[in-house]
């Protein structure tokens, strides 16, 4: 008997539950990754370098026994279940709008044979913790505590010796895995995102409490893209995490993760549309003057040091600080009266760790528009936020090193004049 492991995202051999139930009764199993044509075009090329770097490690980690095809998987997949005889796929459930109907699709083409699902790229899957009602939570905080109170289960043991591999080499319809064109900052796959971890864990997650707000100072993971693209299971890190300040306060960073997958499986179209439906009425600003602050908002030209030292952080790396961020899209939204959209669209073409749930429901809890968002008169002082967050400018001056000379451009908006323009139009929808 055979089967087929699935990759999607979830690009490990370590605590991988598929894994288990692909590999049972010692059937072989076939490990492949199918190259959706709709996500190559989507993607951002730093998250399509991840990708590719990922699924060389992962062939390179399974002596090359890894297929790697490309079409639509509802074409692709059922091909090789009928060349190998497959009795069941073995996947990581996905739970985003594109993942679900592609799952639905892959699942009717396959027929009597079984799609199983087992495991997801969350501490605690979409849907697991709710109201007393059975209804989504749509507070962090209440969700939260519910959260820990559910818990999770022990990470899976799991490795490539785990499954007899079927040699791909036999099968066809295999390509390339392509060679990709972007720089990454940090290297990609299981093996630096286990060393990545254990580097926080080791020497950094004590002081992460108060070191996570500080874009100048080395006091965070990045392990964001390691978990986007399932690298290392949340499940893996929380086994590591004890009870002190930092490690709490960095649990608590997994469990928003967690949150924003819940909201956007039970609002779907809020990964495009304002989760709360008031704000479909609010005036936003889309003219040729709108576009033009736009495109010095992307090129970290607004005459504002943190807002553009983070712009260039991210087109530079793909990285951006959590902090400067809601910094910069608070910016944008309150600040320019752009749509939420232009800058999530555009986070999600540069990030590597772009996530359709925590990217939109960021800049949607910023734009006020969200689950637990921001207060409507909360609005970011740019200044005082750098001043705070990045108090002697090692920050800035890294990225924006003109700052102070006649080089750098005058404000392209004034702070407390817009600030009154925001809250104007936010009263109007409240």
């Amino acid at each position: 008997m055979t089967s087929l492991l699935w990759f999607r995202r979830d690009l490990r051999l370590h605590d991988l539950p598929p894994l288990l139930d692909a590999a049972k009764d010692g059937q072989d199993v076939l490990a492949c990754y199918v190259l959706d044509p709709r996500l190559r075009a989507s993607a951002g090329p730093r998250r399509l370098q991840y990708l590719y770097d990922s699924l060389r490690e992962l062939r390179d980690d399974l002596d090359g026994k890894l297929l790697v095809t490309e079409d639509r998987p509802e074409k692709r997949i059922p091909a090789l279940v009928k060349e190998i005889g497959a009795t069941s796929v073995h996947v990581s459930e996905d739970f985003t709008p594109f993942g679900t109907k592609r799952d639905a699709a892959v699942r009717e083409a396959l027929g009597d044979v079984p799609l199983e699902e087992s495991g997801s790229p969350y501490l605690v899957s979409p849907g697991r913790v709710t109201k007393d009602d059975g209804t989504p939570y749509k507070v962090f905080t209440p969700f939260f505590n519910a959260w820990k109170q559910h818990g999770w289960r022990t990470p899976a043991r799991t490795s490539a010796k785990t499954a007899s591999w079927i040699d791909p080499s036999d099968v066809s319809g295999g390509v390339d895995i392509p060679k990709g064109d972007a720089t990454l900052e940090h290297p990609a796959g299981e093996a630096a995102a286990r060393k990545e971890w254990k580097k926080f864990v080791g020497s950094v997650v004590d002081d992460y409490s108060d070191d996570r707000n500080r874009p100048d100072h080395d006091g965070t993971s990045r392990m964001s893209a390691h978990l986007k693209f399932g690298a290392i299971h949340p499940r893996t890190m929380a086994a590591d995490l004890g009870n002190g300040e930092g490690a709490q306060a960095y649990l608590r960073e997994l469990a928003f993760r967690d949150f924003y997958a819940t909201v956007l499986h039970a609002w779907p179209d809020s990964v495009w549309w304002n989760w709360n439906k008031d704000f479909d009425r609010i005036e936003v600003d889309e003219d040729a003057g709108a576009k033009k602050r736009f495109e010095a908002w992307k090129a970290g030209k607004t005459g504002y040091p943190i807002v553009d030292a983070g712009m260039r952080q991210l087109a530079e790396t793909g990285y951006m600080h959590n902090r400067v961020r809601m910094i910069t899209a608070s910016f944008l939204v309150k600040d320019l009266h752009l749509p939420w959209q232009w800058g999530a669209r555009w986070f999600l073409e540069q990030l590597t760790d772009g996530d359709m749930a925590s990217n939109q429901h960021g800049w949607q809890w910023a734009a006020g528009c969200g689950t637990d968002a921001a207060p409507y008169f909360r609005v970011f002082n740019p200044t005082t936020q750098g001043k705070k967050f990045d108090p002697d400018g090692a920050y800035v001056n890294r990225w924006v090193p003109e700052f102070g000379g006649s080089d750098y451009p005058e404000p392209i908006v004034d702070h407390a004049a817009e600030r009154t323009e925001a809250l104007r139009r936010y009263e109007a929808v409240r």
